[in-house]
C-alpha cells in the first residue's frame, strides 16, 4: 500500500507541475452530448477542483480535427473518440502521445495500460467506457419461457415478432456466428475467410423476412415499446437508461453482446496541454471511472473500478444497484464478444457493402 501511495503522491506531483505557469484558459473537452456527456460531467468536471473545464458536443468522425490540426488553429483540447478513430488519428499525428507513467495506477499498485480488458492501441489513448450492443424486449412479451441467448433472437418460431436491427454490420455479424455455434475466441477468425462471412450472411438469412431496420439510438426502444417489435438490438446504455430513471420494464439479455471500447485523447497542437493533461489524469481514475457509473450504466475501461461500484451498491444516483446492468461485469462476459476494430479497419468497408446489399434485397 505504501509502494501504490508513493506512486500516486508522484504522479500527482508531476500533474500539479506540469501547470505551473500554463495559462487558466478553460479545457475544452468534445464529446458526444446526452446522458453521456452528462455523465462525464458529473464524475470528471464536478469533481475536478484545478481549473475549468467546458464541455461541447460533436457528431464524431475525423473531419473536425483534421481541419483543425492541419490548419493550426486548433480550439479544442480533449476529444472523446470511438476506437477506430482512436486508431488512425494516432497514427495520422492529429492526437499527441501521452506519457505513460503520468496516469494513476489502480489502488492495488497496477498501472493504468495494464487495468484494462484490453490492450491499449497506441499512447494517444486514456481509457473512458464500455459499451455494448445487446438485445432486449419487454419483461410483458413473452408468456412462459424467456428470452435468454443470442440465438432465441434469431429464433422467431420460438420467440415470434419481429426484431430490430441496426443499418450497419458491427456487431450483429459477430452476434450471428456466435448464435451459428461459432465459440468466441474463434469468431475473427471465422469471419475473415469468405465460407465465414458467407456463414454469417446465411444466418441472418433466417431473419431477414422479420427485420425492422434502426439508425437512431433511441429507435429501438420504441420499436420494443410500441410492439412493432418483440426484441431489438440496442445499446445497452439506452435501455439501462430507461431502466433505471424511469422504471422501463425492459429485459436485455446479456448472452452474445458485443463490447466497444471508448477513448479519450488529447489534440496535437492542444490550445491548453498542460491543463488538459492534468485533466486526463483526473478522468481515467479509478475513482472517477467508478463515478460516472452513478450517472449511466456504461462499464468503466478500468476493472478496478467495479469492486469499488459494488462495495458501494446502491450505486447509481437514484439509489438502486447497477451492477445487474453493467455490461463488463465476470457474469456478462461470459458470453460478451469483445470487438476488435483493427480488424474492422481492414475489413469493414467490405462487410458493411454486403451488409448493405443484404438491407435492400
Amino acid at each position: 500500500m505504501k509502494k501504490v501511495i508513493t506512486k500516486t503522491l508522484i504522479a500527482g506531483a508531476i500533474s500539479t507541475a506540469m501547470l505551473a505557469g500554463a495559462a487558466q484558459a478553460a479545457v475544452t473537452l468534445v464529446s458526444w452530448g446526452g446522458g453521456y456527456s452528462a455523465s462525464q460531467q458529473k464524475a470528471y468536471i464536478d469533481t475536478y477542483s484545478t481549473g475549468e473545464v467546458n464541455m461541447i458536443s460533436y457528431n464524431g468522425g475525423l473531419g473536425e480535427v483534421r481541419a483543425q490540426v492541419e490548419s493550426g488553429n486548433v480550439q479544442w483540447d480533449i476529444v472523446d473518440v470511438l476506437p477506430s478513430q482512436a486508431r488512425t488519428g494516432c497514427d495520422e499525428g492529429l492526437f499527441e502521445e501521452l506519457d505513460r507513467s503520468l496516469f494513476l495506477p489502480a489502488p492495488d499498485g497496477t498501472p493504468m495500460d495494464e487495468d484494462l480488458l484490453v490492450d491499449v492501441p497506441n499512447d494517444c489513448v486514456v481509457p473512458q467506457i464500455w459499451w455494448s450492443y445487446v438485445p432486449f424486449h419487454l419483461g410483458s412479451t413473452f408468456e412462459g419461457e424467456q428470452p435468454s441467448t443470442i440465438n432465441d433472437f434469431f429464433d422467431v418460431e420460438k420467440f415470434p415478432g419481429k426484431r430490430g436491427v441496426h443499418t450497419w454490420a458491427n456487431a450483429i455479424v459477430e452476434m450471428a456466428l456466435y448464435a451459428d455455434g461459432v465459440a468466441i475466441p474463434d469468431i475473427y477468425d471465422v469471419l475473415s475467410t469468405q465460407a465465414g462471412q458467407d456463414r454469417a450472411f446465411n444466418k441472418l438469412d433466417t431473419i431477414k423476412d422479420h427485420v425492422v431496420f434502426w439508425s437512431s439510438g433511441a429507435k429501438p426502444l420504441e420499436l420494443v415499446s410500441s410492439g412493432e417489435v418483440s426484441m431489438s438490438l440496442a445499446y445497452n446504455g439506452r435501455i439501462g437508461g430507461a431502466v433505471l430513471a424511469e422504471g422501463a420494464d425492459f429485459v436485455t439479455v446479456w448472452d452474445g453482446q458485443v463490447l466497444e471500447e471508448e477513448w479519450l485523447v488529447l489534440m496535437n497542437g492542444a490550445p491548453n496541454r498542460a491543463a488538459a493533461i492534468h485533466f486526463l489524469i483526473h478522468a481515467s481514475a479509478t475513482e472517477q471511472q467508478a463515478g460516472q457509473a452513478k450517472w449511466i450504466n456504461y462499464g468503466p475501461m478500468r476493472p478496478s473500478a467495479l469492486p469499488i461500484m459494488e462495495a458501494g451498491e446502491p450505486w447509481f444516483n437514484t439509489g438502486v444497484n447497477i451492477m445487474e446492468h453493467m455490461p463488463n461485469t465476470d457474469e456478462h462476459m461470459v458470453g460478451g464478444i469483445l470487438a476488435d476494430p483493427d480488424w474492422w479497419a481492414d475489413n469493414g468497408q467490405a462487410v458493411n457493402d454486403r451488409y448493405a446489399a443484404w438491407m435492400a434485397n
